[in-house]
């Protein structure tokens, strides 16, 4: 019978002291991110977060050491001060990164609130000079693209502006009806008083005016409703309206904020346990890029893209001195207010409009086929002409100026297509922005060039590929910290994260 062998095991010997320590650098990959992250921050000059040191008092821990510790922490997906923390007292690469040096959660969480503030946008500048000077990149290109990330407030308390311009109009409505009914009954009592508009009201206002209401109605046989309803007005309205205004400051024309993170405006989500797109408390994060790197982010608290582009652009100006050659992006960004601002600056804009892959199938520009420039008229589908019979200037507040010439033909009455092409109004009307309609032609040309198409096919996987990075591979669904100028540097921490993972693939 054949002896069976007797396992072999490796030595092992817990507490063994070794003659020559090894280093931690040792223990390391050559290729590791780490490294990447190492030498990229210690080559840039970080001045502007020098500058945010005052000498005097204990020493502080070396800015670029915390730099380093900030972007890696980014960069493994660690986004808590807490996890920061332990991860230094734990973890081989924080350990080499910060060289043994462990600052605590608090001391993590004060420099990337206050140390960062408003200088890392300069110091990712810095690192996207060093991707220019390699070679990853090219600052002439640009694909630009958003998505919305739920800010890290509560879903559940949120003020919204139609309603409170709705409660100051009823506010306003029952104010009025308790002066009239005032003066029904106590006319004598009021005869001096020349009180008669209520719109826009105000705090002083309305305390004013139902104290003159009290003390008309004080000795008169008054409705016990209207006496309870004014009794309840002088002790609530007067708070109401200053809760309404200082709300009014707050919203800056948005339509709505969280209470628990002011900055943070309610938007519809994609990505949400209901699957129904409901609304969330989000702020709307902006990416340019380019062979997926990216060169500039910002952040909005309008839920659409239309209006971030001119911000977006002049924060790309501050940050290299020029504007991009090429930019392209979606649909989205496709207004007269985007066009103009590209062709002022220089930019060869790539920029769909709405209704440009539908003319795309189709062939052809609706406006070009039916527009007669001779006879300077349009045609319906039934062969008819339309003429120019006004001229129409926005006047809505917070619109883009633009000017629309209204045509319209004589009748539909007896129209063969009436009931297909116009079955509500007895004769057409056409609304032309004729300059929106010569800067789409621009853009046709543009985007069906040989440079457009090719420029097309490449944006969804420039920058989109980057939003499915972050916020599906990392993981970066939700911000931690609360605050626009806060959000914005966890926004430029994840990109700079993200730019040298990236040059490490």
């Amino acid at each position: 019978m054949k002896k069976a062998n007797k396992p072999v095991f490796k030595s092992y010997v817990q507490n063994q002291a070794a003659l020559l320590p090894p280093s931690l650098d040792e223990l390391i990959e050559v290729n590791h991110p780490v490294r990447v992250v190492n030498q990229v921050i210690e080559q840039i000059d970080i001045d502007p977060l020098l500058k945010k040191y005052k000498g005097g008092g204990t020493s502080s821990f070396h800015p670029r050491m915390m730099m380093k510790v900030m972007v890696y922490s980014y960069l493994s997906n660690i986004y808590s001060s807490r996890k920061m923390e332990v991860a230094l007292k734990e973890n081989i690469h924080f350990m080499w990164l910060s060289g043994m040096n462990q600052p605590d959660h608090n001391t993590l969480n004060r420099f990337r609130s206050e140390r960062l503030k408003d200088v890392l946008k300069q110091v990712f500048g810095k690192v996207v000079e060093v991707l220019v000077n390699m070679g990853h990149v090219s600052l002439k290109e640009v694909y630009t693209d958003g998505t919305k990330i739920e800010a890290n407030a509560n879903r559940y308390t949120f003020v919204w502006g139609n309603a409170m311009r709705t409660s100051k109009e009823k506010m306003e409505h029952q104010l009025r009806e308790l002066w009239e009914y005032a003066q029904s009954i106590a006319r004598e009592e009021l005869k001096d008083e020349t009180t008669t508009t209520f719109a826009p009201i105000d705090a002083e206002q309305v305390k004013q005016t139902i104290e003159k209401i009290d003390a008309a109605l004080a000795n008169k046989p008054a409705d016990k409703k209207v006496k309870q309803k004014v009794k309840y007005a002088k002790r609530n309205w007067p708070d109401k309206i200053n809760q309404y205004k200082e709300q009014e400051k707050i919203l800056m024309g948005r339509n709505s904020y969280s209470k628990t993170d002011t900055d943070a405006t309610f938007m519809r989500m994609k990505e949400d346990h209901m699957r129904n797109g409901q609304l969330k408390p989000a702020y709307n994060l902006q990416l340019s890029t380019h062979e997926q790197f990216i060169l500039n982010y910002t952040i909005h608290q309008n839920p659409t893209d239309t209006k971030t582009l001119p911000s977006h652009i002049e924060s790309y100006k501050n940050l290299y001195g020029v504007f991009p050659k090429d930019l392209v992006a979606d649909a989205g960004y496709g207004s007269q207010e985007n066009y103009e601002l590209l062709e002022r600056n220089g930019i060869a804009g790539y920029v769909k409009y709405n209704s440009f892959d539908r003319q795309r199938k189709e062939g052809f520009i609706e406006q070009q086929k039916e527009y007669d420039a001779e006879n300077d008229c349009y045609y319906c589908p039934a062969g008819k002409p339309l003429y120019a019979v006004a001229e129409k200037t926005s006047t809505k507040k917070n619109s883009y100026p633009s000017t629309q010439v209204i045509y319209r033909n004589i009748s539909c009455q007896y129209c063969p297509l009436k009931e297909i092409c116009n079955p509500h109004y007895s004769y057409k009307v056409l609304r032309i922005n004729e300059r929106l309609v010569e800067l789409r032609q621009a853009a046709w040309d543009r985007l069906c060039s040989y440079k457009g198409i090719k420029l097309r096919k490449k944006r969804c996987h420039d920058v989109e590929t980057v939003f499915a990075q972050l916020k599906h591979n990392k993981g970066f669904k939700r911000f931690m910290l609360r605050g626009i100028k806060k959000v914005e540097i966890e926004s430029g921490l994840l990109a700079i994260a993200h730019n040298l993972l990236k040059m490490t693939d």
